[in-house]
C-alpha cells in the first residue's frame, strides 16, 4: 500500500524552487532515509509530508486519496502524522503529564491513557522517568520521551528531522535501535532526515537523496564517461568535460576503446587549499560546492570543470577546513583511477 504518492510536485519561494518533484511513491510500513545537503529541500519536504505547508503546485496523494490543503481538511489528515523535530521541545512538566497531552486532546479516556503511557515508556525503556520532571533530561533521554510521546497518538507515520544529531554516540545508537523496534513492531512507516549516509545505509530500507530540491542518484558517483586521446610518452588523454581531463600510463587499460567509462575513487584524492601545484599530474583546480557529513568523515563535493566527490578524514578536514565556495585544488593519484571499455 502507498502511503505518499507525488506527482510533479514543486515548491517556490520568491521566485526560486526549492522543491521540484517528479514522481516518488513511499510504500507504507517502510523506513526512508532522506540524504542532502543544507538546503537541498528535506526539511521542506518533510513538511509539505507532514502537512504542516503546502506545495506550490502538482499532486500529493495520502493513502491513496488526493491531499486537499485546505485547513478543515488537513485537520484529521495530521493526526495520521507526527513530525519529531531534531530537538523536541518538552512541557516543563513531569514526563507523565508532557506524554498524557496529545491524549487528553483526543478525548482518549483516563484508563486508556494510563496504559498507553506505561506501555510506550516500558518500549522506550524509560518506565522509571514516568514522575521525573521532563527539564532534568539529558538529550538522549529527552529524544526517547518524544519518541513515546508520539507512539502514545498511535500515528501512522514517523517524520523525523535529524534524529540522533542533537544527542552522544552512545544514544545515537539507542533512538536508532527504537526506531527500527517501532517500525518491526508497530508497523509504522518511518521518513527522516540526516546527513550521514552511514546512517540512512543502517537504518533505512530505501535511501533517497535530494540536491537542489531534486532526487538524484548516487549509485555512479565519480563515474564519467570520456574521450581517450592516446598522448606521448605512453600516456592517454581522459577527457572527461571540453577542457578538462587526467592523464594515465597507457598499460592502465589495453586496447583503450575512443569512448569508455572512468571511475575516480573518493577516498583516494587529496584536496590542498593552495594554488595548483607545477609539476603534479593530475591536478585540477576547483570551487567546493557541498559539505555533508558520514560518521566521522566529511564529503566534500568539488566543481573541477565536473563534480568530484572527495572523503577526507576528519583530522584532514580539520587541518584544511575547506568552506562552501572555497577555492582548492585536488589532486589525483594513479591508483585511484579505473579505466573500463
Amino acid at each position: 500500500m502507498k502511503v505518499y504518492s507525488i506527482h510533479k510536485l514543486n515548491k517556490s519561494c520568491n521566485g526560486r524552487s526549492i522543491l521540484d518533484i517528479d514522481h516518488l511513491e513511499l510504500e507504507a510500513g517502510r523506513i526512508y532515509g532522506l540524504l542532502g545537503p543544507n538546503g537541498a529541500g528535506k526539511t521542506t519536504l518533510l513538511n509539505i509530508l507532514g502537512f504542516l505547508d503546502q506545495p506550490t503546485s502538482g499532486r500529493l496523494e495520502f493513502l491513496g486519496k488526493a491531499v486537499r490543503f485546505q485547513e478543515k481538511e488537513l485537520l484529521p489528515l495530521r493526526k495520521e502524522i507526527v513530525v519529531l523535530d531534531q530537538y523536541p521541545v518538552l512541557f516543563t512538566t513531569s514526563v507523565y503529564k508532557n506524554l498524557e497531552f496529545g491524549l487528553k486532546l483526543r478525548k482518549v479516556a483516563k484508563a486508556e491513557r494510563e496504559r498507553l503511557i506505561d506501555e510506550v515508556l516500558d518500549l522506550v525503556d524509560m518506565a522509571s522517568f514516568k514522575h521525573a520532571p521532563a527539564y532534568n533530561l539529558s538529550g538522549g533521554e529527552t529524544q526517547r520521551i518524544a519518541l513515546a510521546r508520539a507512539l502514545a497518538l498511535s500515528p501512522k507515520v514517523f517524520l523525523c528531522d535529524e534524529p540522533t544529531a542533537s544527542v552522544d554516540v552512545e544514544n545515537q545508537a539507542v533512538i536508532v535501535a527504537l526506531l527500527k523496534q517501532i517500525n518491526e513492531n508497530k508497523n509504522i512507516t518511518i521518513v527522516f532526515t540526516t546527513h550521514d549516509r552511514l546512517l540512512a545505509a543502517g537504518l533505512a530500507h530505501h535511501t533517497l537523496v535530494l540536491n537542489e530540491g531534486r532526487f538524484v542518484s548516487t549509485s555512479y558517483e565519480n563515474t564519467f564517461s570520456c574521450r581517450i586521446e592516446p598522448k606521448e610518452d605512453k600516456q592517454i588523454w581522459c577527457r572527461i568535460s571540453e577542457d578538462r581531463g587526467i592523464f594515465l600510463s597507457s598499460p592502465k587499460v589495453e586496447s583503450p576503446a575512443l569512448k569508455s567509462r572512468l571511475f575516480i575513487d573518493s577516498q583516494k584524492i587529496d584536496l590542498h587549499t593552495g594554488q595548483t601545484m607545477p609539476g603534479v599530474t593530475n591536478c585540477l583546480p576547483g570551487k567546493v560546492v557541498q559539505l555533508m557529513e558520514e560518521s566521522g568523515r566529511i564529503r566534500v563535493v568539488v566543481m573541477v570543470g565536473f563534480l568530484l566527490t572527495v572523503i577526507l578524514t576528519r583530522e584532514k578536514y580539520d587541518s584544511l577546513r575547506p568552506a562552501i565556495g572555497d577555492t582548492v585544488v585536488v589532486s589525483i593519484p594513479q591508483d585511484a583511477v579505473t579505466l573500463s571499455n
